[in-house]
Parts: C-alpha cells; sequence; structure tokens
C-alpha cells in the first residue's frame, strides 16, 4: 500500500475522529482509525463501539490501494505538528506504517485491518433531510441540558423525536428541560423517537457546520444515522422510555415576565459572583415592571440588583439556580432579543421561550432557599 495526500485534508477529519475513537478502550484497535485506498480516494473510520464515524477523502496520489490501521491521536498529533502545505506519503513496510512528509520520517505501529469491528446498521424506519446549520442548532439549543452520569441512564443523551414536518429534541438533567423543533419536510407519518446518547450528540455538533448544505437524519430500528456528502455518522441509542415531558412544562402560569435577553444574562452574571458556590442560588422577586434579584452566601456577603421590565401581576418571590438560567439565556438564540418568563408560585416551575413565542421552550424547576 503506497498513497499520498495533504495536510489540510487530513486535519479536520483527524482532529474530529480522535474526539470518536474509544478514550479507554477495552480492545486495543479502538484506539486506532482504519485507511482504506482505492482510486476513489481514502476513507476513514473510527469508532468507539457505541458510536461510528466514516470520511471519504480526496487523494493527492494513489501508487497502491489497500487498508492499514493506525493509532489515532498520534496520527492527529503528526499531521498538526507539520507546516502548513505539507503532503503525507503513507506506505506499509513490514506490517508498520511509515509516514514521511519532506524530511521527516513517522513509524507507527498498525494492527490487523480485518479485525476492525463495525456497528451494525438496523432496518430504517424513518429518514429525512434538513440542512446542516438547522439540525446543529437544535443541538446547540438543547446540550446544555443533557444529564452525563445519571443513575437514570436514558437520561444520558439527547431525545429526538420526528413527527409529521416536525424535527424535535428534548434534554433534561431532571432539574431543567429543553425543548426545540425545527421544520421538516415529511409528511404525515407515524411518530418516531429515539435517545442518542450524549457523547454521539457531541461528536455529531462537531461535525456538522453552519452551512444550508442538507443531511440525511436516519432513524433506524436499533441506530441513529446522519449521512453527509462525505462522511457517515452512525450511533446506537439508548435503550429505554424517555419521560413524558410534555407532563413536565407549565402550561397554565398566570404570570408573565418579559424583559430584555442580554441585559437579563449580564445581570445574572454579576449577582452569581456572591451566590453559594456549591448550591448556587439566588432569589428572583417581582413587582410590578420590576425584577430584583439576590444572591447570599455562607461568608455574610450579598449582592442585589433590579431591573426595569414588563410585569403586571402579583408580587413573588422565588429560588432559582443561577447557573441554569445563564444556560438558557446563552442558548436561546443569538437572535432572541426578549425573553418571556411564565411563573406562578414559588415552587412551581419557570417556563421561559422568546417573546410572543418561538420554536425552543426551557423549563426551570425552581429551589428552595
Amino acid at each position: 500500500m503506497k498513497f499520498s495526500v495533504s495536510r489540510e485534508t487530513l486535519l479536520r477529519p483527524l482532529s474530529i475522529m480522535v474526539g470518536v475513537v474509544a478514550r479507554r478502550p477495552t480492545l486495543p484497535i479502538l484506539a486506532h482509525l482504519r485507511i482504506e485506498a482505492n482510486e476513489e480516494g481514502v476513507k476513514l473510520t473510527g469508532l468507539d463501539l457505541e458510536v461510528e464515524l466514516t470520511w471519504q477523502l480526496n487523494l493527492h496520489k494513489l501508487d497502491v490501494g489497500g487498508s492499514i490501521t493506525v493509532p489515532a491521536k498520534k496520527l492527529s498529533d503528526i499531521c498538526r505538528s507539520l507546516s502548513e502545505g505539507s503532503l503525507l506519503e503513507f506506505s506499509l513496510d513490514d506490517q508498520r506504517v511509515v509516514v514521511k512528509s519532506g524530511r521527516s520520517r513517522f513509524v507507527l505501529a498498525t494492527l490487523p485491518s480485518s479485525e476492525f469491528p463495525s456497528i451494525q446498521l438496523s432496518p430504517i424506519r424513518h429518514q429525512v433531510a434538513l440542512p446542516q446549520s438547522q439540525l446543529l442548532n437544535l443541538i446547540r439549543r438543547n446540550d446544555f441540558a443533557m444529564a452525563r452520569q445519571d443513575v437514570r441512564f436514558y437520561l444520558n443523551g439527547m431525545y429526538f423525536e420526528l413527527a409529521t414536518n416536525r424535527l424535535r429534541a428534548v434534554a433534561t438533567d431532571g432539574h431543567r428541560l429543553a425543548m426545540a423543533d425545527a421544520a421538516v419536510q415529511i409528511g404525515e407519518v407515524e411518530k418516531s423517537s429515539m435517545i442518542v446518547p450524549a457523547k454521539a450528540v457531541n461528536d455529531l455538533a462537531k461535525l456538522l457546520d453552519e452551512i444550508e448544505e442538507p443531511v440525511t437524519l436516519i432513524f433506524g430500528e436499533q441506530h441513529f444515522q446522519v449521512n453527509m456528502p462525505n462522511a457517515t455518522f452512525v450511533s446506537k441509542h439508548i435503550e429505554g422510555r424517555y419521560p413524558d415531558y410534555e407532563q413536565v412544562i407549565p402550561r397554565q402560569s398566570d404570570k408573565l415576565v418579559v424583559c430584555d435577553r442580554l441585559e437579563l444574562r449580564q445581570m445574572l452574571s454579576r449577582i452569581s459572583i456572591l451566590a453559594n458556590e456549591k448550591l448556587l442560588g439566588i432569589h428572583l422577586q417581582l413587582t410590578e415592571n420590576t425584577l430584583t434579584l439576590i444572591a447570599k452566601n455562607p461568608d455574610q456577603e450579598e449582592a442585589e440588583e433590579s431591573i426595569n421590565i414588563n410585569y403586571q401581576g402579583e408580587p413573588l418571590d422565588i429560588g432559582f439556580n443561577v447557573g441554569y438560567l445563564v444556560d438558557v439565556m446563552d442558548n436561546i438564540g443569538d437572535q432572541v432579543e426578549e425573553v418571556q418568563i411564565a411563573l406562578s408560585s414559588p415552587t412551581s416551575s419557570a417556563l421561559i421561550q422568546a417573546a410572543g413565542g418561538g420554536d425552543a421552550f426551557y423549563v426551570v424547576m425552581p429551589m428552595r432557599l
């Protein structure tokens, strides 16, 4: 096997592949990438038995085709360390991979390509096309609310639900919930859903770009798949029943606050400086057209700040985790100028969305302070 490929062609794919391959591999080969070279180009494959990413790249030159495996992180580090415009030449020498670039020469260990595993694809239930930017935006507005190491394993991921002309993403860690919708062209279909692991969601977000180029989203019986023009992303789903998120969305709140998103975000950031470092709890006090935030900590320190808002209801004092509120302000969307917060009592959750409504909803549970 012998072929050449440019550094710039490999750089981004390798950086993403390193995140996909197993960090603590149960099998040595899971720390490797499979590289296949033929007349169509070079194909990279990396996986961790839960997520698999394949990427088709253009070759500079093909002398002899073949298939090898190489340590993913070492190859990525070599590529990054080379100067811009470098050309990498790969060849096989006595069951080792030789990588040459200019006066540099690297010899890497390899394992049999035939032993490289793969994720088996299951029958397809539904598939839908949408712009990359739309899928990326859907993920970004929700991923902060995913649980990561919860004993309720079904919370450690993002719930995707496909219905007639709508793709919905939901994430919750039991204390807050994020939900966002994207319009898709699929017509009338039976509702289909699955839970995609948090690591897979994060890996997919790195793969997507803010462009209108379409991708195909596939709901399989046992897998979740995204097909791009030059890459294919596959993830197993999490077995389990996702909570009925509709039940936790407060729909009958009688107190509505409307305020400037950035002004509130900056205010929350300042107040958080003196919040309890462990609990991060703050008070929100509502009076007519005024919102006051109060933070206290065990060192008897306090912070207080007020802003003018649009509010005509009864006075209310309610506690929240300030970090959860900051996350909502940061992820609801840069285009959102004003947010509305629907409340009912000191023990009821808050429903936050863009003022006047929108396609993203955020639910934050209150705290007892």
